[in-house]
């Protein structure tokens, strides 16, 4: 079972679990109000990470949603708070209410191309036979950007986009110096091959550069980042973007220049990452 973590007396997590594709959920506890960041995959998951905040004395009362993907929102009926979204968050879980989970039903999306695979499987893993999912939708939207006081502690959430989610935004909280990236940084999976784009990749490594964290939450690693670790990942991103974009989506010719530049052979990741922007081009 996934265990809370405490990073500070302001700051904890639930790990996640890829199996089920459930995400981090986090928790920035302030001196008149706690704000959960994404509400989990399913009811049990919501529950878990609830009953377990109650146990350590921590209530919660507000709910901030990074993007409208099912692994974050579909927890939303069992957390019972003022949640707030950005507003194309908010249009894109409103698409999903009249939606049907069963398994014909998410079989014909996958067919179609309008689902994933792997989250048709996560879903059938996650809820079993039991598929009472009802999308709730947030009940306060922003547009850009959102300053929330939570009494000693704050929490500043922006839309950044990216590839994997148009309305993908992160959560800075200063005073601990932690960023939670939510999914911004992975590739764009609703797509016949997952990609990553020159342009958008490059425009958001600028808009996360300027947040001065110590400790990153990506939703799908399984803890927080470094800063160190977080800028080599973001370097990652940047050298393969720009060799890309300089021999014009040639694959072997971004490898073995990324290879010269690391002297030294390329890693899964590093081939990966490669293989998605030459997805992308």
């Amino acid at each position: 079972m996934q265990k809370l973590t405490k990073i500070s007396d302001r700051l904890y997590y639930l790990p996640p679990v890829q199996v089920t594709d459930r995400p981090i959920l986090g928790a920035v506890i302030g001196e008149e109000k706690t704000i959960l960041i994404d509400a989990g995959n399913s009811s049990q998951h919501a529950k878990l990470f609830v009953q377990q905040l109650e146990e350590v004395g921590i209530q919660p009362g507000l709910l901030a949603l990074t993007h409208w993907h099912w692994d974050h929102v579909f927890g939303m009926k069992e957390i019972s708070l003022p949640s707030i979204s950005f507003k194309e968050t908010y249009e894109k879980i409103k698409e999903m209410q009249p939606l049907s989970w069963e398994d014909e039903d998410l079989d014909q999306r996958v067919e179609e191309g309008t689902e994933i695979p792997f989250c048709a499987d996560a879903i059938k893993e996650e809820f079993g036979n039991d598929r009472d999912i009802q999308v709730r939708l947030p009940t306060i939207v922003f547009e850009n950007r959102l300053t929330i006081h939570l009494g000693g502690v704050t929490c500043e959430i922006e839309h950044v986009g990216g590839d994997h989610s148009s309305d993908s935004c992160v959560i800075f909280i200063p005073e601990e110096k932690a960023l939670f990236v939510g999914d911004c940084l992975y590739a764009n999976l609703y797509a016949e091959k997952w990609n990553y784009t020159v342009e958008k990749t490059l425009k958001l490594i600028q808009q996360l550069e300027k947040y001065d964290a110590d400790i990153f939450f990506l939703s799908h690693h399984p803890a927080p980042l470094t800063k160190d670790a977080f800028n080599s990942f973001l370097q990652l991103l940047k050298n393969a973007a720009l060799l890309t974009q300089k021999h014009a989506g040639d694959e072997n010719a971004v490898r073995q220049e990324m290879a010269s530049l690391l002297q030294r052979d390329l890693n899964e990741e590093e081939t990966e990452t490669i293989g998605f922007f030459i997805n992308g081009w």
